[in-house]
């Protein structure tokens, strides 16, 4: 169940949670154990719905990835928030722990991902394929651990496992992402990999929104976040 603290931001159109590694945000076929699930169990409760909570996913992240997840309580918040992903107006900023520290500080990156349903994994090739899609990132070194590194992430495209893979294909696997060349698992079963922060310009009232979500509860993370 979804507790008062991992909500980041709520009004009568949007709420947004910090969610944590390894919830789904949506049901899936074989369980119906999901973020989404919890909000609107939360809402009927907490607000004494008699009826059904509407709730609209706006987009997702992967299991084991953590942070910021914006839902959309209203029909009309929901159209044009999706409107909003599919022009490029909601912009997202991840923290990732990598096994090894990028060649340059900061950079973009380009490549053409191709996923595989079978594995549900994708590859990045630095050349065109026939069944790639463009995939475009920001980074820029924050700090550095004895054995990690902290990297900042402008995500400018959506695509399937974007930032696993692009940082995998440049020598950097995500700490604990084993489908993406890193050594080791994480114990939580998770991977470093944040939602850090949403930015946004909200659909109803026209107002600048920017939400940033506090990274996991690990030794780890917590010296990163002091940094």
């Amino acid at each position: 169940m979804i507790h008062p603290k991992d909500i980041l931001y709520e009004d009568n159109h949007i709420i947004v949670v910090n969610k944590r590694c390894g919830d789904l945000v949506q049901p899936d076929r074989e369980t119906e154990e999901a973020l989404e699930n919890d909000i609107k169990a939360m809402i009927k409760v907490r607000d004494h719905k008699p009826g059904d909570v509407f709730l609209g996913v706006v987009h997702r992240i992967d299991r084991p990835v953590s942070g910021a997840v914006v839902f959309a309580k209203t029909s009309k918040a929901l159209t044009r928030l999706n409107e909003m992903i599919r022009s490029g107006e909601i912009h997202k900023t991840y923290w990732a722990i990598v096994e090894a520290r990028p060649a340059q500080e900061e950079g973009s990156l380009t490549h053409y991902i191709v996923r595989d349903g079978r594995t549900n994994r994708s590859r990045a090739y630095d050349k065109p394929k026939a069944d790639g899609k463009k995939a475009m990132l920001n980074y820029r070194v924050l700090g550095c651990s004895t054995r990690y590194t902290l990297v900042e992430v402008e995500l400018l495209t959506g695509r399937h496992h974007q930032i696993r893979a692009q940082l995998s294909k440049i020598g950097c696997p995500i700490k604990g992402d084993l489908k993406y060349g890193a050594k080791r698992s994480n114990p939580d079963g998770g991977i470093s990999l944040h939602s850090r922060r949403v930015e946004f310009i909200h659909p109803v009232r026209k107002e600048q929104v920017s939400i940033t979500a506090p990274a996991p509860k690990d030794n780890l993370w917590e010296f990163f976040e002091s940094m």
